[in-house]
């Protein structure tokens, strides 16, 4: 057995294996990976989860890789765990409560680590007809609130809008031409 002369490094290895720091007066204690799975299982069974916010919740806990990725598979093994499950879900609520476009789904579905396979899933789950009606509510009511009186800048602020929004830029600027 060796000693460690330096009291600072002794806390730093000590913080290292058994907390995370995210602040030095609170540290957040080491749980194990029993603990661990029993928590992860009713986070997930409250709301649909992706692998990523699991495994960055479980590193969060102070699991180590090889106990996250364990308990990630049980996970999915028991079907707690589903990215194509979560992905439909996921943009079928981003479209009909915040009313996203696609563009701008498919860019926070990458941003969480899902399957192409699993992004062009919940794509086409999203009904066509509803998408335009959407686009075109939205397209109107920022018509109205926009207080702009120069027709061209007022398109242009609407067009910016429904982009940021997430709308495709082809379909935006069809429905702003027709109107």
């Amino acid at each position: 057995m060796f000693q460690i002369k330096d009291a600072q490094f002794s806390f730093k290895l000590f913080d290292h294996y058994f907390c995370e720091v995210k602040d030095r007066n609170s540290p957040v204690k080491y749980i194990d990976p029993f603990q661990a799975k029993v928590k992860a299982e009713a986070w997930c069974a409250y709301q649909e989860r992706c692998q990523q916010e699991v495994r960055d919740k479980l590193y969060d806990w102070g699991l180590h890789e090889k106990e996250v990725e364990n308990i990630i598979a049980d996970l999915i093994s028991d079907n707690f765990i589903n990215e194509e499950r979560f992905a439909i879900a996921y943009a079928g609520g981003k479209f009909r409560i915040k009313k996203w476009g696609r563009v701008k789904i498919k860019m926070e579905l990458k941003r969480r680590k899902i399957s192409p396979y699993c992004i062009n899933k919940a794509m086409s789950m999203i009904d066509e007809d509803d998408y335009r009606d959407t686009l075109q509510k939205l397209a109107e009511k920022k018509m109205k609130e926009v207080k702009e009186k120069h027709p061209l800048k007022k398109k242009f602020k609407v067009m910016s809008y429904l982009i940021s929004k997430g709308y495709e830029n082809d379909l935006v600027q069809l429905m702003i031409n027709n109107e």
